[in-house]
């Protein structure tokens, strides 16, 4: 059985304890990660410290040296990490070759670029000149989900080492597989050691004691809403940094003078790519009430022909949700749709498999109607292959509803209409609005929500600012 052990000080480090690990296509365990205790988190803290100088006056070129490196590293063993995220996660290989896995080589290429292009400000007037510097904080935590492991870990970890910082990252406990292997590109390149240390463990213990120490000048959290409050209430009171990436519920609206085609094949992507795991699903289709039935008839035949089975097959599209307990949040779910009034179009229940997969987590892709944008179906975060569908007659109506969550991460526009677009976008509530598009990313644009979908922003120079404090020096004549 595979280990997965901690990584403190550029060293891998024996544990007393472990937690099972699970592949979700089958149920079963197939390795064990280390559970961190206090004195692994005291050791992260010490390596981090002591590692801080030489790494934050490292001159950025050389600093984006050692990120170009662990980039390479990871595309050296791409198929490895693609078919570790696989095994962790149950996501469809299709998908971890193509998405997660690529996209986490390209944060720690575009990282490495902003550490030399990040660049100080200077004001001047007559007899003196201000100039500002962006200086890094000194030690921080990254904490990142098991929905897109390595994409997200990555995402946090790059900008906090291109600006100067040393990290520790604890990711999910579930989901472990390609933050270790990580660990090992770090070992084989010789990356400087105690500047990145990955520490393993559940969220309740691990995460919780590193958010209370109070050596660490900052926090970026991704995962729950209710676990973001819980981390902005803690930070708050240290008067430390904190950016949050939370949930979402997150409406497509489709209005009927579409690109028919496009619009339905992106509602498909957007309700169930990684079984509806993206806290950028799309969770709730509304749709013009003179197309709603033919919208819904063709919404529905795509669904039907997507493929759910062994992700290890290239050709499925649809895996197993990420955990027992997940998979049973997620039927239980449904189990309130129904009692709401939900009429079921398809799905709503466990996908029974054969074989290798009889006891793996699957679950139908699923769509409802015929609910109230007040049901707790339609208002709260479901994060499972489940979308509902409503309709609307104007474009306040699809406005109000839209806006009608207490989310507000993502939104997606579909429409030709180029006064609509203009109108829409910025009445949205939204950190993110897609028109015609969906999941379409640029990193150098500021990515976050807004309400209960989080606090501050990542990417580009947002991120490179959250890692650094300004200082401002005045010089006079």
């Amino acid at each position: 059985m595979k280990t997965f052990s901690n990584y403190i000080g550029g060293e891998f480090t024996a544990s007393k304890e472990w937690l099972p690990v699970f592949n979700p296509a089958t149920g079963e365990q197939y390795a064990a990660v280390a559970e961190s205790t206090p004195e692994d988190v005291s050791a992260a803290v010490e390596a981090s410290r002591s590692a801080f100088r030489s790494w934050s006056t490292m001159p950025a070129r050389e600093r984006a040296a050692w990120l170009r490196k662990l980039a390479a590293g990871i595309a050296a063993k791409q198929e490895a990490f693609a078919q570790a995220e696989t095994q962790d996660t149950g996501k469809p290989i299709r998908l971890s070759s193509t998405v997660d896995i690529p996209r986490s080589i390209h944060n720690f290429e575009f990282f490495a670029d902003a550490a030399t292009q990040f660049s100080s400000e200077s004001h001047h007037e007559p007899g003196m000149v201000n100039y500002t510097l962006r200086q890094p904080l000194g030690p921080v935590v990254c904490i990142s989900p098991w929905n897109l492991p390595l994409y997200l870990f990555s995402w946090k970890i790059a900008p906090a080492l291109a600006a100067g910082n040393t990290v520790v990252a604890k990711p999910s406990e579930v989901t472990p597989h390609t933050a270790f292997l990580l660990s090992k590109v770090c070992d084989d390149i010789g990356f400087p050691k105690g500047v990145l240390n990955i520490l393993h463990g559940s969220g309740a213990k691990v995460g919780n004691w590193l958010v209370d120490s109070p050596d660490f000048k900052a926090v970026s959290f991704t995962g729950s809403t209710a676990i973001g409050r819980q981390i902005a209430e803690k930070a708050g009171r240290a008067l430390r940094k904190v950016s949050l990436e939370l949930g979402g519920k997150n409406p497509f609206v489709v209005f009927d003078d579409c690109d028919w085609e496009r619009t339905l094949d992106a509602a498909a992507r957007a309700c169930f790519s990684n079984q509806g795991q993206i806290c950028l699903a799309a969770s709730r289709i509304l749709v013009q009430g003179t197309v709603f039935d033919k919208f819904k008839t063709d919404l529905l035949k795509r669904t039907a022909k997507l493929v759910q089975g062994d992700p290890t097959d290239p050709a499925t599209e649809q895996g197993a949700v990420v955990s027992k307990a997940h998979y049973e949040k997620i039927l239980q779910a449904l189990e309130t749709a129904k009692s709401e009034g939900a009429k079921i179009l398809c799905g709503g229940n466990a996908r029974k498999m054969t074989g290798s997969l009889q006891n793996g987590w699957f679950i139908e892709p699923t769509l409802l109607e015929g609910l109230s944008m007040n049901s707790r179906t339609n208002s709260q975060e479901i994060f499972g292959p489940v979308a509902t569908l409503q309709s609307f007659t104007s474009e306040i109506e699809a406005l109000e509803l839209a806006n009608q969550s207490q989310y507000g991460l993502s939104a997606s526009l579909w429409t030709q209409n180029t006064s609509r677009v203009m109108r829409f976008s910025d009445a949205m509530r939204a950190g993110i609005v897609w028109v015609n598009c969906w999941m379409l990313r640029d990193l150098r644009t500021p990515f976050g929500g807004v309400k209960e979908s989080g606090l501050g922003r990542e990417g580009g120079w947002d991120a490179m600012r959250f890692f650094t404090e300004s200082k401002n020096v005045c010089i006079a004549e």
